[in-house]
């Protein structure tokens, strides 16, 4: 087999897309392991996968203990990506010191220790990178959910989105959200103690509208004038390229620091509207684990040269 130059990670179902994503780049793919698309070029930063693996190399392993002596030999910390072999994985992972994707309870930092990713291409083939871009174990966000509280579980993309930014509004700081109903970020954003102004033309959910800090307002998410507040968030559905006039209306206008919106394709993914997004400086774009044909925009206002 070819040297490989990166590893890609997609998420269940959209191989497509980030196979997509990856050829309007140039990056050429040799094969695939599962969700995992191999190339031999150098990696470059994705939004459709959920992991990179940055420096793979192949490794002839004879034996059980020679690949976990191989793992051992680089570093402490592996997460394996299983699709065949599953036996001999478990096997070569039960001599690696454990790894367990731990669920996080929000607001708690992620994990912060060098993690690397292997996998077994044959019985005696593996491919491990020390590097990966995630800190999770295959790109999983998991946290401990709350199946009571919130409307629905749109919260996960908003705790994640947070998560991934190393940020999340503080008690006393002020959020918009535009298309907030039914509520399940406005509930996430309340439960921080930060004051919420969510607009919709549709009510919230009760429970959310009563909570301390929470104002619903009536209105169109395209139609709000931009106003001062922390953070602006949405989770509408639209297509991208209204989104991204909206976005940079937000954005020019100065009244906003930081910014956390759901980029929702129907259909096939337009890999041109993500990469104008991706452009807009002080912006990262995401495919979340708790996203689906979707990407997530975050963005922060440059400090040093703001007034």
């Amino acid at each position: 087999m070819d040297a490989i130059g990166a590893a890609y990670l997609a998420a269940e179902g959209l191989e497509a897309s980030l196979l997509g994503e990856l050829a309007a780049a140039g990056i050429a793919i040799s094969s695939w392991h599962g969700r995992l698309a191999m190339s031999p070029d150098p990696p470059i930063a994705s939004a459709w996968a959920l992991d990179v693996w940055t420096a793979p190399a192949l490794y002839s392993v004879a034996s059980v203990k020679s690949a976990a002596d191989i793992l051992r030999g680089m570093q402490r910390n592996w997460a394996a990506y299983g699709v065949e072999h599953h036996r001999r994985m478990a096997l070569i992972e039960a001599r690696l010191p454990p790894v367990k994707a731990r669920r996080l309870v929000f607001p708690e930092a992620g994990p912060s220790a060098h993690l690397g990713a292997w996998t077994l291409l044959a019985p005696d083939l593996m491919l491990a990178s020390p590097t990966k871009t995630s800190p999770f174990v295959n790109g999983e966000c998991l946290f401990v959910e709350d199946r009571v509280g919130p409307p629905s579980r749109a919260y996960l993309k908003l705790w994640e989105a947070c998560t991934r930014l190393g940020q999340w509004p503080q008690p006393g700081e002020s959020c918009i959200e535009l298309g907030a109903s039914p509520g399940g970020w406005t509930w996430a954003l309340a439960r921080l103690g930060a004051g919420v102004t969510a607009i919709d033309r549709a009510p919230l959910d009760p429970a959310v509208a009563a909570m301390p800090g929470v104002t619903w307002r009536v209105g169109d998410a395209f139609g709000v004038v931009p106003e001062r507040a922390d953070w602006l968030f949405s989770d509408i559905i639209a297509y991208p390229d209204r989104l991204t006039e909206m976005l940079t209306t937000w954005i020019a206008s100065g009244e906003v620091a930081r910014i956390i919106c759901s980029i929702k394709f129907q259909g096939e993914t337009d890999h041109a509207a993500a990469q104008a997004l991706a452009a807009i400086p002080g912006a990262q774009l995401h495919h979340l684990f708790h996203n689906k044909h979707e990407l997530t925009f975050l963005w922060l206002r440059d400090t040093k040269n703001s007034v």
